[in-house]
């Protein structure tokens, strides 16, 4: 996982807790978990209008 061994990931880990205080974690977590919940959603639905023409337009029926 990106070269991020054991040690690396608690010194993070007490990085995150020195700034934000251990009070703050579980809301810190449940953000960070919502985002990446509606992320995902939004990659699964597909709720985007495709404007691609079906077939080229011909040049001679253009209006002048």
């Amino acid at each position: 996982m990106f070269g991020l061994g054991i040690p690396e990931l608690l010194i993070i880990l007490v990085i995150v807790v020195l700034l934000f205080g251990a009070g703050k974690l579980p809301q810190i977590g449940s953000g960070l978990g919502e985002g990446i919940r509606n992320f995902r959603k939004s990659m699964k639905d597909k709720n985007e209008v495709d404007v691609t023409p079906t077939k080229p337009e011909n040049p001679e029926n253009k209006d002048k």
